[in-house]
């Protein structure tokens, strides 16, 4: 029999999301809690695409189901399929009226703070109706599973040197450059001039250094300086525990260029004269290749461009 007789008119879009409930509820019993249906018809949704197919697509196991390696293979790319129908709705959507739509994007902690609010203000302000959803993701793993299960449209953060997923494609934005920052109330705040090496026992508010780009960064920084990692440091991806830390007065913490010039609103911060020793990283979109982003992405990303441009990197000392 042919494909398109076979497959293409027998799989229905409501049995592969059944088949996907299943998966992920790991139980026939609680997929049809979920789905509001009989467990029977669960069973029957798998049999017809599992004859269809002529393969098996769960093993049963003394603590439910688990999708075979058929499964998972099917799993994954009807996901595919319903993005691309969600794409191809929100289209039709845009094309009857070009002032709404949806888009997803990932983020990483520091682009919440200034650029991405930023981003979105210059959109909804000339599209209001425009559905923003915002997700964030601490480290580069988190961001390749948001973006490969479709769960985001693009990611923005800082960009990965090299690239070496060849599933993806990147675009830079802008450069960003870390910077020692502190309250104006921190005793060190009127220095004129200071060494890392002089900071090291301070108060810091810091990234994880093992499993977040940012605080690998840091621990990098500190190591070119023949430095450990700061013992005396609050651990945490968040942005705003670091602000809040840094509003006590006593904390330390490092933000980048765009933060800093974007993310003023929260409070007032002062950079210290400290020359940091990895210089800039590029911040830019990520997406996953090959994939049809749909117009409302599309008008994301023309805005995000804009915002960028607007972004001045500051200058160390003894530089033109």
């Amino acid at each position: 029999m042919p494909w398109d007789q076979r497959v293409k008119r027998r799989l229905k879009l409501r049995d592969l999301d059944t088949i996907a409930v299943v998966a992920q509820s790991g139980s026939m019993a609680r997929a049809a809690g979920q789905l509001s249906v009989s467990q029977p018809a669960i069973s029957k949704a798998i049999a017809d695409v599992e004859q269809t197919l002529g393969i098996p697509l769960f093993e049963r196991t003394a603590r439910g189901v688990e999708p075979t390696l058929y499964g998972r293979a099917l799993i994954k790319w009807s996901a595919v399929v319903f993005d691309d129908l969600r794409q191809g709705v929100n289209e039709i959507e845009f094309l009857n009226d070009p002032t709404v739509g949806q888009v997803r994007v990932g983020v990483t902690e520091p682009m919440q703070g200034g650029f991405i609010p930023t981003v979105i203000d210059r959109l909804t302000r000339r599209h209001p109706r425009i559905a923003i959803e915002v997700s964030p993701a601490s480290n580069w793993g988190d961001q390749l599973q948001q973006l490969r299960t479709r769960n985001v449209d693009l990611q923005i953060g800082r960009l990965m040197q090299p690239l070496q997923e060849d599933d993806l494609e990147t675009e830079a934005l802008f450069n960003d450059r870390p910077s020692i920052v502190a309250s104006p109330r921190h005793r060190l705040a009127k220095q004129r001039k200071l060494k890392l090496a002089e900071l090291a026992d301070e108060l810091w508010s810091l990234p994880p250094p093992r499993s977040n780009v940012a605080g690998r960064m840091v621990a990098e920084a500190f190591r070119m300086q023949g430095l450990e990692f700061p013992k005396n440091a609050v651990i945490t991806p968040s942005i705003q525990v670091h602000w809040g830390l840094l509003a006590t007065g006593r904390y330390l913490a490092v933000f980048p260029a765009s933060l800093l010039q974007l993310g003023q609103h929260q409070m007032p911060l002062k950079v210290l004269p400290v020359r940091w020793p990895i210089d800039r990283t590029p911040v830019g979109i990520t997406i996953l290749k090959h994939r049809v982003l749909s117009p409302v992405a599309q008008l994301f990303i023309e805005h995000a461009r804009q915002v960028a441009r607007m972004i001045k990197e500051p200058k160390l000392r003894g530089e033109a």
